[in-house]
């Protein structure tokens, strides 16, 4: 082992982490400085949808795989296993998911924020709970981004805790105030080039001291930590295939098809088929990422188990959290390096600042937009984006403060992170499908599904921390240092006496008797966003039809998504028309030439087989229709304009 000494930043490690911090702050400033200077609303959270696709994905995969990855990843798999990296199936399955069914809808509307759709399907009051419920999401998740990291390497080398909590919050801040959307996005790509390299720094330098990754993948076998085929259906065990394909898929869908953060980074390309290239290109880039994640956490349980000497539990004293396992481990390899720990914690705070500034942005572009525009309808545009500068710079102090909070906790972030996303993203999810995919739900069953889903989420997440359900870890060897909590017992076994010195065995303890509630506690994280996302769309739909369910046909158009014609396009119109409920087809045509980028797709046919006039619900302000051609206004996305296909000749007019 390396000794203290070495484990405690040098010089040159500061200076390669200030480094990274001074290029962030300069990138907001240059855009503060430049073009536009962020005086509009549209440049300042949509960076006035003129982005590049590339940097775009980049951001994609920097701003929620982030710090709960690059420490948390690695530490999961070098507890539990290797069944984590199914999670990059799951990240196919939600590029998929995300680009056929969600981002069309997003786009058609022209939306700067996300619930924007549901005060258009359902009505003001769902929009609010749909706003107040990604506050929830998004403040808590950050304050767990910004304390996580700082809290690893405040015990492993010493470095400062409030601190780099206090450094990350007040540089995050400043760059996403100053430089809005187009900072945000450049500091990802350029924090998200230093997060790989910290990854590739760890494998490389592991593997060779092990002599090749072939002999760390032999060693992570022997010691059961390659380990692909759980496929039992059981909703208990905590990382199945099952669970982690299906479930992962619906935890992550959730954050990229309906979450703010997320939604507001497609919007900046400008058209829908940049979008799309953008997410897939981000979803090859998250399967990378967290293979190397899982790789380094391979590495480090081979290099660990070479010594015989597992940290965690061998060496409590030092390693009190299992977050805080890689940057021991990067000590180890590098402490005696100088600049190299320096490197791997900029590619850790890296990641935490390219999440603090997506979701700062956000949360910014929702209270403004969802929140003061409406209450506020003749504000000024300069004073309306200073107003939406200022909301920025409030939530990156409310962020700091529930850091404080987060610090009461002692769980391991990456569970807790995506613990939180199933327990909000899927009721969020649900309602978002019962307006796109259901015709029959109306604003009660959503709001009621909403309010019951979350209600289940928490009971459940919240009763999962008191009485956490029990899981088995693969035994871990310490035989090559001391502790006082690790004893050497024996076994027999068919081939005789097996001495068990090397195994982790923690003295027992005596543990209160769980109530036979926390049954219901066992359901895996996994499931989360999927179980909660069934029962807000079930108790949606049940309400729906108890108080007066919706006619298909008196939907606006723009605002459904057919499952059937965006998954099922190959199958006969016979067979997908019952699964539209009854509806026509709706085809759909992206203009490029489109000055105002707002609108960029348009309803190009709608069969006519029913005839019945366009009426405008005076709930929502938007259009219902079967026989005409509906086409957005492009100078108003707010606006509805159309014309009867049996007088084309005339000019649009305008409702």
């Amino acid at each position: 082992m390396v000794g203290e000494e070495n484990r405690v930043f040098q010089v040159w490690d500061y200076v390669v982490f200030g480094l990274m911090l001074a290029i962030s702050v300069f990138i907001g400033l240059y855009y503060g400085c430049t073009g536009g200077k962020q005086k509009t609303t549209s440049e300042f959270l949509l960076a006035d949808r003129s982005m590049n696709p590339i940097p775009v994905a980049m951001s994609l995969v920097a701003s929620f795989i982030s710090a709960i990855t690059v420490l948390g990843t690695p530490a999961e798999t070098y507890i539990y296993g290797t069944m984590f990296w199914w999670f990059g199936l799951a990240y196919i399955g939600t590029g998929i998911a995300v680009t056929r069914l969600f981002l069309p809808v997003f786009y058609r509307l022209g939306v700067t924020s996300a619930n924007e759709y549901l005060e258009k399907r359902f009505n003001k009051v769902v929009r609010v709970a749909g706003t107040l419920t990604y506050f929830i999401q998004m403040v808590l998740y950050l304050g767990i981004v910004i304390y996580a990291p700082a809290l690893a390497f405040n015990a492993v080398t010493g470095i400062n805790l409030w601190g780099c909590v206090v450094a990350i919050g007040v540089a995050c801040t400043f760059y996403t105030t100053v430089g809005g959307m187009k900072a945000v996005l450049w500091t990802d790509v350029f924090q998200m080039c230093v997060m790989m390299a910290g990854f590739l720094a760890i494998i490389i330098e592991g593997s060779l001291r092990l002599g090749g990754f072939q002999q760390v993948w032999k060693i992570a076998e022997e010691g059961e930590r390659i380990d692909f085929w759980h496929f039992s259906p059981d909703p208990s065990i905590r990382h199945s295939f099952w669970s982690i394909v299906v479930g992962g898929c619906f935890t992550w869908t959730a954050t990229y098809g309906v979450n703010q953060s997320q939604v507001q980074r497609y919007l900046t390309v400008g058209n829908v088929k940049k979008s799309k290239i953008s997410l897939y290109l981000a979803t090859v880039g998250m399967v990378i990422v967290v293979s190397c994640a899982c790789s380094a956490g391979v590495v480090m349980y081979a290099y660990f188990a070479t010594m015989r000497c597992d940290p965690y539990t061998g060496l409590a004293d030092q390693v009190k959290q299992t977050d805080q396992l890689i940057p021991f481990f990067v000590m180890e390899l590098f402490g005696g390096l100088p600049g190299l720990p320096g490197l791997f914690t900029s590619s850790v705070f890296s990641a935490a600042l390219s999440t603090v500034s997506s979701g700062l942005n956000s949360l910014a572009a929702v209270t403004a937009e969802d929140l003061v525009r409406p209450c506020f309808k003749k504000m000024e545009e300069e004073r309306y984006t200073l107003v939406t500068k200022g909301i920025a710079m409030g939530f990156g102090l409310l962020s700091m403060l529930v850091a404080y909070i987060v610090s009461l906790l002692n769980k391991g972030i990456l569970q807790l992170a995506l613990s939180l996303f199933g327990m909000t993203g899927g009721p969020l999810m649900g309602v978002f499908s019962l307006g796109m995919f259901f015709p029959w739900a109306n604003s009660k069953g959503a709001f009621t599904g909403l309010i019951v889903g979350l209600a289940m989420a928490f009971w459940v997440g919240i009763g999962a921390q008191i009485y956490p359900p029990d899981v088995y870890k693969p035994p871990l060897l310490v035989d090559g240092c001391f502790s006082p909590n690790v004893s050497t017992t024996s076994t027999y076994d068919a081939t005789g006496f097996t001495d068990m010195a090397h195994l982790t065995t923690l003295l027992p303890t005596e543990e209160p008797a769980k109530p036979r509630i926390a049954a219901l506690y066992t359901l895996s994280y996994s499931w989360y966003s999927c179980t909660f996302w069934l029962i807000t769309v079930f108790v949606g739909l049940l309400v729906s039809f108890m108080t007066g369910a919706n006619k298909p046909r008196d939907n606006d158009p723009m605002l459904k998504q057919h499952i059937a014609d965006a998954c099922y396009c190959c199958l006969p119109e016979f067979i997908k028309r019952p699964m539209r409920c009854g509806d026509d087809k709706l085809d759909y045509y992206e203009d490029d030439d489109v000055k105002d980028k707002d609108a960029s797709l348009y309803v190009k046919e709608v069969e006519a087989k029913r005839g019945y006039d366009f009426q405008i619900s005076e709930s929502n302000g938007v259009g219902a229709l079967s026989n005409m051609k509906y086409i957005p206004d492009v100078r108003d996305a707010e606006e509805n304009v159309y014309d009867n296909p049996m007088e084309l000749e005339h000019p649009v007019t305008e409702l």
